[in-house]
């Protein structure tokens, strides 16, 4: 919402619109996703959101991975000071009493080295998460939500280990939440497919859906999930139907195929702005397309143009500069590019509309039972 300059209602409103011209009339929910303070919250819940996502990474201590024990001893003392409920002596009574045995026949068992590691780096992060529901749920006064907790914004795949010490010690502090996101192996860019070893990505999400199974049987949730397609019958699989795919970025990029499609000297003018804008607008984003790797415009016939969507490196460069693109304005104030993009995809709306539901149609497939 920020990097398209909206606001939580202004989407709500939007989204209904949709849903009332469908004719739709069975259930739906809305995800507010990667919620960072209370106002977020407040914005949020008067909108009308349903699925509330934390995001607490700007409390997860990243440096715990390759701290030295002596450094991990010192900063938990530290941090049982300031959150008591942390201290090491009950940590230890509670993780270091012998394995874990998870469903399915698989266990746990935490080294001290490791369970210092685990409460440094995410230690804040829980504490922060805590902090957030008990806001939600005073703020919702009775009225139903759900709760998603994110820890996939670190450097590093969340640890078995350290999914069962987050989600320990949320029950223990009395959150209620319906998903977990962690970090997984391999690289989850966005806007492609993933990037990394199938069978080692499947045997890490056997053990993380044992985790859930064990503490409440809550759904794993894949962000970034957007054209993962060679993952999700594995997902599908392990996961049983307890999962949450994460997909909304490449919508944008159905958009901008329909463009492509059937308004050329737009999308022209949107890819060459996106090509200098992309070095800047990457740096918040898990990307590795390299801007050399992508043809300047004038290489590219009109027929070319809606296949060019299909090119990795493409692809990265116009998804991470949407909201550059759709914010981007003239010298007298008008929007460069805003306003003639949503005027073409209601020109084109059936087209639209077949570019997204192929699109979509794609992610839910695997997941059908």
């Amino acid at each position: 919402m920020a990097r398209t300059g909206r606001h939580p209602q202004q989407v709500m409103d939007e989204a209904l619109w949709g849903i009332f011209q469908t004719g739709y009339t069975d259930g739906f929910g809305s995800d507010a996703d990667h919620l960072k303070t209370p106002a977020d919250l407040a914005d949020c819940l008067r909108a009308g959101f349903t699925l509330f996502t934390i995001d607490p990474g700007d409390q997860v201590d990243n440096q715990a991975d390759t701290d030295a024990p002596e450094t991990l001893l010192s900063k938990c003392r530290g941090l049982g000071a300031e959150a008591p409920d942390l201290n090491l002596d009950r940590l230890r009574k509670s993780y270091l009493s012998g394995k874990v045995k998870l469903p399915g026949g698989s266990s746990l068992e935490f080294s001290e080295t490791e369970l210092l590691r685990a409460a440094v780096k995410y230690g804040r992060a829980i504490k922060h998460t805590v902090m957030m529901y008990q806001t939600l749920k005073s703020a919702a006064a009775g009225r139903t939500f759900e709760l998603e907790m994110s820890v996939d914004e670190t450097l590093t795949p969340t640890t078995v280990g350290e999914h069962y010490f987050v989600a320990s010690e949320l029950a223990r502090a009395g959150v209620t939440w319906v998903s977990l996101a962690p970090r997984f192996v391999g690289r989850f860019e966005k806007g492609v497919d993933y990037i990394g070893n199938l069978d080692e990505f499947r045997k890490e999400l056997i053990r993380h859906r044992a985790v859930a199974r064990q503490l409440g049987n809550y759904k794993i949730s894949i962000h970034s999930g957007s054209d993962k397609f060679s993952l999700y019958p594995t997902i599908a699989e392990v996961t049983e139907g307890r999962v949450h795919l994460k997909t909304a970025g490449t919508s944008y990029l159905e958009a901008v195929r329909t463009i492509a499609d059937t308004n050329p000297e737009l999308y022209r003018a949107i890819y060459r702005f996106a090509r200098e804008r992309y070095e800047t607008d990457r740096a918040s984003y898990h990307v590795s397309a390299k801007i050399d790797r992508v043809p300047p415009e004038n290489a590219l016939s009109n027929g070319d143009l809606e296949a060019s969507l299909d090119d990795f490196h493409t692809r990265q460069m116009l998804h991470v500069t949407f909201g550059s693109v759709l914010t981007a304005r003239t010298e007298d104030g008008s929007y460069r590019f805003r306003t003639e993009f949503y005027r073409t995809l209601e020109a084109e709306e059936l087209e639209h509309y077949r570019c997204l539901a192929k699109h979509l149609g794609r992610h839910a497939r695997p997941f059908a039972r």
